[in-house]
């Protein structure tokens, strides 16, 4: 059952209301009998899951996640020590 809101033109409060959809919209505000619009409001949607195309719908086998959002061929990005590992430079000598 959808939740529908509703503004009141005359005093302006905001009305929540649970109708089918074969019922006709309210019209009439409760508190101040003024004219009621229907607002459009965003759905409230959540997508749940660990993805989304390649692993809930892809191919089954053992091609699914070949060249699909894998590693790239070659191993990945090049190993780097960090900045710290370096041995510090010798100092120079004056002659």
């Amino acid at each position: 059952m959808p939740l529908y809101e509703y503004l009141c033109t005359a005093c302006g409060l905001t009305i929540e209301a649970f109708q089918s959809f074969s019922e006709a919209p309210l019209a009439q505000c409760d508190r101040c009998g003024g004219a009621l619009k229907r607002l459009i409001s965003a759905p409230a949607v959540q997508f749940k899951g660990s993805g989304w195309y390649v692993s809930d719908y892809g191919r089954s086998g053992s091609g699914a996640k070949g060249s699909e959002g894998g590693k790239p061929e070659g191993g990945g990005a090049p190993k780097t020590s960090p900045p710290g590992d370096a041995a510090p430079a010798a100092p120079k000598k004056d002659s």
